[in-house]
């Protein structure tokens, strides 16, 4: 039997998944926040956060972005797509995805790419 912690952590991380894959497949534009996914389960932020962290030692936040890196490494292995296209395809602007893709991966996007290139 589960508990209602990991139901809600269990909701969050579906939410997400439904959420980058609809950026991907162009259903949304934005990417949200956690205050609105907390919105989505109709609890308070706080609660979001302490809840889930409690339940996984991580953060709604931590979650998050470690699904966010995930989709992109994915979408990066495919060629035919423009690092741009992905950037703007999950509401990042060009530059930006460059820093924030450096900061969790150690690499920038091109040299991500390069390097599952040369491996294939």
């Amino acid at each position: 039997m589960t508990t209602r912690p990991q139901q809600l952590t269990e909701a969050f991380k579906q939410l997400v998944d439904q959420h980058l894959a609809d950026l991907v497949n162009l259903r949304a534009t934005k990417m949200l926040e956690i205050e609105q996914f907390a919105e989505l389960l109709h609890i308070h932020p706080t609660h979001l956060s302490n809840t889930i962290k409690d339940a996984t030692g991580t953060s709604p936040c931590g979650i998050y972005q470690e699904k966010i890196t995930q989709l992109l490494r994915a979408l990066l292995t495919n060629p035919a797509l423009s690092i741009k296209d992905i950037a703007l395809a999950l509401d990042f602007e060009p530059s930006q995805f460059t820093k924030w893709f450096r900061r969790f991966n150690g690499v920038s996007p091109k040299e991500f790419r390069q390097s599952k290139i040369l491996k294939s």
